[in-house]
């Protein structure tokens, strides 16, 4: 095992790391930029490093200034939590060429994954059902173009194979607007992600957006952990996250989850990673794959006791998996609400100093947050500030508890948008679950027409 972790990262998930490591016995190093100085994790480290101003591509994203830290402070290996340089394959192999061990996929899978297109061939190549759409990146002759949209049948999507995030997607429902599409997406493609290379699929219309969460170690070995619905989004944002996800047979997402343990043999993946899902009509559509620890993971813990963030490092410290497929086991239901620093129903930013925060507690409530009273959100990055988390035995015991626990919380001298979720906690359609992934906009375009 590791004596020393640097978190390369900040907010929730880098004090979600360090108090994985902590409890492994390992001390941590934690970077910062100057606009984090005064956070939580930063104090409780055994060692931060300021590497940069607030910008991110100053001191988050700065390859040279983390792996010197690394160097200067004799950690071992470093973690890289989600977003920032999590799923960038060259700082994964800066990592290793440096000396130090990543935790997190090799290399050569993150860049196969990242790229969306090679990433459903592989996927086609081990089973896994893939959207119908183009094979492979899309050719510049028009007429080419055409057919295939025909072949595929409107509407379609065309998507950028490099990125990322809700980033670099355009639908079309006519051939009329095929080819102007095409190109303005192959060039905010080439702009965003360095990658002009974009590629189709059928869109569809009404679907919900389910995951699957797999553990691998560097042995072939690999396990599904079940899935997760993350269908309350807006912008290709996500909101709300359970698990299981109602209404789908256990059966099925067994199917399901053996293709995507499967599949991670055939790629020899190593460490936690999430294959996402387009679920429409009792079917299943690989969209991409998270080579990374995801915001919602702690769902997923609450329901098979499961500390994914350890497996991670346990893994990349060459332990094998210490259980198979057959131990895993579900109980009960986890809602995760992501806790924003925005106004609830406008979406705006709202950083600033928290005058007060008194985080909910109680029977299944946990909260994941770096923030305390006093505590300036700086206007910098990600608006989130927490994650509140409920668990129960059913779902309707966890959206009780999560209802309770927001009704608990309370945050002062910033806006947050725990009233969105109060609300939402409500909707019947929520509440009868498997709403899809544009339910939640649909519903706040109405109100906002209803108060026009």
């Amino acid at each position: 095992m590791f004596e020393k972790v640097l978190i390369a990262n900040r907010g929730e998930i880098a004090l979600r790391i360090q108090r994985a490591c902590r409890e492994l016995g390992i001390k941590t190093v934690v970077v910062h930029s100057e606009a984090d100085r005064e956070a939580k994790y930063v104090k409780l480290a055994d060692e931060s490093v300021c590497i940069g101003p607030a910008a991110s591509s100053q001191s988050y994203l700065n390859v040279p200034a983390i792996i010197s830290a690394a160097e200067v402070t004799d950690a071992e290996a470093i973690h890289p939590g989600y977003g920032f340089l999590s799923e960038n394959a060259d700082f994964a192999e800066r990592v290793e060429k440096s000396g130090f061990s990543f935790i997190g996929p090799r290399p050569e899978t993150i860049r196969l994954m990242g790229d969306k297109v090679s990433a459903k061939d592989a996927m086609k190549a081990a089973g896994v059902p893939c959207v119908p759409g183009s094979d492979g990146a899309l050719p510049d002759d028009p007429k080419e173009l055409v057919r295939i949209a025909k072949s595929v049948g409107y509407p379609v999507i065309i998507k950028a194979a490099g990125g990322g995030g809700g980033r670099g997607m355009r639908v079309v429902h006519t051939e009329a607007a095929l080819i102007n599409a095409v190109n303005m997406t192959r060039t905010e493609a080439q702009t965003a992600f360095g990658n002009p290379m974009v590629y189709m699929e059928k869109f569809l219309e009404n679907p919900r957006h389910v995951e699957i969460q797999v553990l691998a170690d560097s042995f072939r070995n690999a396990v599904y952990l079940g899935e997760r619905d993350c269908s309350m989004q807006r912008r290709h944002q996500k909101v709300i996250e359970e698990a299981p996800a109602p209404h789908i047979a256990p059966r099925h997402i067994a199917r399901i989850g053996e293709r995507c343990a499967d599949a991670c043999r055939r790629i020899n993946y190593r460490g936690a990673g999430t294959f996402e899902f387009l679920y429409e009509n009792g079917e299943f559509y690989f969209i991409e794959m998270n080579t990374r620890v995801q915001v919602e993971h702690p769902v997923t813990e609450a329901i098979t006791g499961v500390d994914i963030v350890q497996e991670q490092i346990r893994i990349a410290a060459g332990e094998k998996l210490r259980f198979r497929q057959k131990d895993i086991t579900f109980k009960g239901h986890a809602i995760e609400c992501r806790i924003n620093a925005e106004d609830p129903f406008t979406f705006v930013p709202s950083p600033g100093k928290i005058s007060f925060w008194h985080p909910p507690g109680g029977p299944g409530i946990r909260v994941d947050s770096h923030v305390y009273d006093g505590y300036t959100v700086p206007p910098h990055y990600d608006s989130m500030i927490g994650k509140l988390i409920a668990y129960g035995d059913s779902r309707e015991q966890a959206i009780r508890r999560m209802r309770i626990a927001l009704s608990e919380m309370s945050v002062e001298g910033i806006k947050t948008n725990i009233a969105l979720h109060q609300e939402l906690m409500m909707d019947a359609n929520f509440v009868k679950g498997g709403t899809s992934i544009h339910y939640l906009e649909h519903k706040l375009a109405a109100k906002g027409e209803v108060k026009k």
